[in-house]
């Protein structure tokens, strides 16, 4: 039961969390968030931009790198803006390196275009690796996948930053190309756990682009005859160029009971790659022609400055890697541009220019790669250009000028070009829709998606010394779609491996090692010795992962057909005709009638005459010793499984082992500790140097110099120079408790004459406002004890006069004799004098003894004030204060509790009291109902209940209670001068 809770209510926190969705671009990171109130919002990041560049970079300290320690981690912008100074700590455009070895020709190409970084190989898993000079020697190399982890934590931070509420961001669906191989997508997924993140699932960019497209829109329904719709996302970005062709349509499936929905779907069909066509290679083109020329400028000549050397000198490939991408952003709205550097190289300058003609003279050969990119998107779907509805646009360098013009060429008409989706978040927002769509918090518009595995998969094997190979999944072979069996025919033990078709390699994902094959066909072959003629066989069942495209063998079993005889229960079952297959059903006749008598006795005739042949024909056959005509056996085929125990694992890339996996989880993680300390420390040292800057103006201050001595002033000011000095020297590296230590001897000068400053100032006001606070309440105590004494006194008046009026009425000489006697037809009406008279005074809202804690308290404020008022004022202004405002502020909060406590205890008595009186004046009801009424007290020409008016009384300010003290002494003033009061027998 109490794992059972415990589950539960995971589950149910799990269900509540934010999702979120991360197009990985090789040089932006975009993120959608998704959260209950937050339908799909992009994430900011620290500068409120909807996009963050794709780089991480480490500062070194100054004091360099300390044992324990790590830099401070830049992302985004700020990494990029650390290039000219810090070329070999910026980690920019990471997501190239995911999955490849250190020789793969994208990888040497990055090395070329960041020669300032220290590339290095891993010694497992051969890889790419970057070694850091802003930490100690001693840590390893950065792995691609750690580096990559900590832009993923920063996207993470920014989105919980903006869920708020404490909301917390772990699950996600990332976007990646149609041409990562299982080793890439392993890579990515490594990065995203380093991360602490769960990854729901990876999309591909254009599906995701897809599936935004799909959110708005409706498309034909082919249940109706209607035809699906044909697009093309071209996707170009900053490293590669994708061309996807999907289709789009709807279809009725069933829904709940008898009814059928009306459902979206939308089908990758094929896809084609440039990987290495995109922005990144165009700006290679441009600082390849800045290089060429720098080198053929006088000024370079004059330094004797070669292209090896250039291209070899971190800092000016950073600032000409930076230029050149300014230049062909500029260069698509404008025909020329140009860019100046200050000592380039050598400390020569160098100004460059580019017109947008020389430029696509200079992309010529790159314009041509368009076209083969969309004709192997098309050949893998099985269209032609014509069957394309349109092409829709997405990526950054889509809008490059001569891009377009190849499109157009290809395409045949610009007409068909579409931009109806944002080309630079149209894969977040797909990506975020899916993670909603996979959460079981959020319940979004059924779209189906199904995409292929982009890569043609296999099985090999050896098989009586003698290599097979053979191909199970297409390119297009949807990812979680319907499992495959294949059927081996081996008897033994053996191993097996997936391979994944990159180009012309075969290269090996996953194998599979049998455990107990060997053992399994002896004992099936002992145990079914009647198999079938093709002997046992050993089948597996495999199937790709629907989330990532992984290869899963689902099932491994030895199998065959064997005759099995039919037992007992199925003898009886096919006696009563139930299970067989080869049953004819019985013929119902449409006109049913009741046979005849004589009908019934002739067929009981025929059972009777049959029943007498069946046995006889039984004991000719017993008689003969004829077992079989007897009791024939019935054979029947049945599948006979035997599960085989096998080993799977990963070939291709070594995976980290759960030890690396721990080591790279624990350094992130010191990394993390390390920047909260870094803050910490960075705070401290604010409000130090701040405090110093405020310590001079208090210096200045009139109240602040009336407060203190001269020595105290000269003290301060001393101290503050001092340490101020101490910050631009020493202390620009001292630690977080040193900082604490100088903030505090600073403080402790400070503070008591601060003190004495405010005190001073606030004292008066406070001081007049209590004793104002003590003359009313002693006021309203003494109205207060009068009015009850005047109304007791009246009250025992007139008892005495009642008594007086009762005896009298009881003399019957006193009685007139005339019943007419004292009637007047002009009867005078009473004055108001004799009808105040006659009611007497109001009765008082309270008793004696409920004035008796605010009278206590506040004859002791007043003796507590008037005790220490004296030696406040024979004290200098620059001495402590005895009479402080905290006592002050404390002694009018209790006054002022009592006397709500008072007012709230007048009300339910005013409330209880008006009640009583009138449950005595109205009459009885017999059917009455219980709760019915509510007693409302009257207010002026407003009426309140007791807990209405105890909430108003709870939020009564002090200039409230004023203004009630000087309404209620008014009315008392009234009660006994009517006539000054208008007259008004009301009041």
């Amino acid at each position: 039961m109490l794992l059972g809770a415990v589950s539960f209510f995971s589950s149910q926190v799990l269900a509540i969390s934010a999702v979120l969705g991360v197009d990985l671009g090789t040089e932006y990171i975009k993120a959608a968030l998704v959260k209950p109130g937050i339908p799909l919002d992009i994430v900011l990041t620290k500068d409120s931009r909807r996009k963050e560049t794709s780089a991480v970079a480490f500062k070194p300290s100054r004091g360099g790198a300390q044992e324990g320690q790590f830099p401070e981690r830049l992302y985004g912008s700020d990494a990029m803006a650390l290039s000219a100074r810090f070329p070999g700590e910026v980690y920019p455009n990471l997501k190239t390196l995911l999955g490849l070895t250190i020789d793969d020709p994208v990888v040497q190409e990055y090395a070329a275009r960041y020669p300032a970084l220290q590339l290095q190989t891993h010694d497992v898993r051969g890889t790419a690796a970057f070694k850091s000079n802003a930490v100690t020697a001693d840590q390893e190399a950065w792995l691609v996948e750690e580096l990559l982890a900590m832009q993923l934590q920063s996207v993470q931070k920014n989105a919980e930053l903006a869920a708020g509420d404490g909301t917390t961001v772990r699950s996600i669906v990332l976007t990646v190309p149609p041409f990562f191989t299982t080793d890439e997508k392993r890579a990515i997924q490594s990065a995203a756990e380093l991360a602490g993140l769960k990854v729901l699932s990876l999309i591909s960019d254009g599906l995701a682009v897809g599936l935004n497209y799909a959110t708005s829109r409706v498309f034909p329904n082919i249940d109706e005859g209607a035809k699906p719709e044909y697009h093309m996302v071209f996707d170009m970005g900053a490293g590669s160029t994708k061309a996807s062709v999907m289709k789009f349509q709807s279809r009725n499936v069933k829904d709940i009971g008898k009814f059928n929905k009306t459902i979206q779907e939308v089908q990758l069909m094929g896809s084609g790659w440039d990987r290495t066509l995109g922005g990144d290679n165009l700006n290679t083109l441009i600082v390849n022609d800045m290089v060429t020329q720098f080198v053929d400028s006088k000024g370079a000549k004059k330094v004797s400055a070669t292209e090896a050397g250039i291209r070899g000198h971190g800092r000016a490939m950073a600032k000409l890697n930076k230029e050149a991408e300014r230049v062909r952003h500029v260069l698509s709205a404008n025909q020329k541009t140009g860019a100046s550097f200050e000592g380039l190289y050598e400390d020569v300058d160098f100004k460059y220019q580019l017109s947008r003609a020389d430029f696509e003279v200079l992309s010529e050969a790159h314009a041509q790669r368009v076209a083969v990119t969309i004709h192997g998107a098309l050949k893998k779907a099985g269209l032609d250009i014509g069957d394309l509805d349109s092409v829709i646009l997405h990526g950054g360098a889509s809008r490059t000028p001569f891009v377009q013009k190849a499109l157009e060429k290809v395409v045949g008409s610009p007409d068909r070009l579409r931009s109806n989706v944002n080309s630079d978040e149209a894969a977040v927002f797909g990506a975020g829709f899916r993670a909603a769509e996979l959460s079981p918090s959020f319940r979004v518009k059924e779209i189906r998606v199904s995409e292929g595995s982009a890569y043609p998969i296999g099985m090999s094997w050896t098989s009586d010394g003698k290599g097979q190979s053979e191909r199970i999944w297409s390119a297009v072979s949807p990812i979680g779609g319907p499992a495959k069996e294949y059927t081996f025919s081996e008897d033994k033990d053996f191993t097996a491996a997936f391979w994944q078709q990159v180009g012309d390699d075969h290269k090996n994902v996953k194998t599979f090692a049998t455990k107990n094959l060997t053992a399994t066909m002896a004992s099936f072959k002992e145990a079914h010795p009647n198999c079938a003629d093709k002997g046992p066989q050993f089948r597996i069942t495999a199937k790709l992962n629907s989330e990532n495209g992984e290869i899963e063998v689902t099932r491994a079993a030895v199998e065959c057909e064997v005759e099995v005889k039919e037992g007992f229960v199925d003898g009886v079952k096919n006696l009563f005709g139930f299970g067989k297959k080869d049953q004819e059903p019985l013929e119902e006749e449409e006109d049913a009638k009741p046979e005849p008598a004589d009908d019934k006795d002739a067929k009981a005739d025929a059972s009777s005459a049959a029943a007498e042949s069946a046995s006889a024909e039984t004991a000719d056959a017993e008689s003969t010793g004829s077992s079989e005509e007897m009791k024939p056996e019935v054979q029947k085929l049945e599948v006979v499984s035997i599960p085989v125990d096998i080993t799977v694992s990963n070939l291709g890339i070594p995976e980290l082992t759960k030890d690396q996996l721990a080591e790279a989880k624990d350094r992130l993680k010191a990394f993390t500790v390390s920047d909260r300390a870094r803050l910490a420390r960075e705070e401290a040292l604010n409000k130090l140097e701040g405090f110093t800057y405020r310590v001079r103006d208090l210096l200045e201050d009139e109240a602040f110099v009336a407060a203190s001595t001269e020595a105290e002033r000269t003290n301060l000011g001393t101290k503050s120079s001092t340490i101020s000095e101490w910050l631009y020297d020493d202390g620009a590296e001292a630690t977080k408790d040193e900082l604490k230590a100088k903030l505090k001897e600073l403080q402790d000068m400070a503070s008591p004459i601060q003190k004495r400053s405010e005190e001073s100032a606030k004292r008066p006001e406070l001081l007049a406002q209590l004793k104002d606070t003590l003359n009313k309440t002693f006021e309203f105590l003494d109205t207060t004890r009068k009015s009850i004494s005047d109304y007791d006194k009246w009250h025992a008046d007139h008892s005495t006069a009642s008594v007086d009026a009762a005896s009298s009425a009881k003399d019957p000489a006193e009685t007139p004799a005339d019943d007419f006697v004292g009637l007047e037809d002009d009867a005078k009406a009473p004055a108001m004098e004799d009808v105040l008279e006659e009611r007497g005074p109001v009765p008082p809202l309270f008793k004696l003894e409920d004035l008796v804690d605010l009278e206590k308290l506040s004859r002791t404020t007043d003796e507590w004030l008037k005790e220490l008022e004296p030696k406040q004022d024979s004290l200098p202004s620059t001495a402590d204060p005895v009479l402080l405002i905290n006592d002050l502020e404390a002694k009018l909060q209790k006054i002022e509790a009592v006397g709500k406590e008072l007012s709230l205890k007048s009300v339910k008595n005013f409330a209880g009291k008006s009640k009583a009186e009138k449950e005595k004046k109205k009459p009885k009801r017999t059917n009455n109902k219980k709760g019915q009424e509510k007693q409302n007290i009257k207010v002026g020409d407003q009426s309140f209940t007791a807990e209405e008016l105890e909430e108003m009384i709870n939020n009564m300010s002090e200039g409230d209670w004023e203004r009630v003290s000087e309404d209620f002494k008014r009315e008392e003033a009234a009660k006994h001068k009517p006539e000054e009061a208008g007259g008004h027998d009301e009041l």
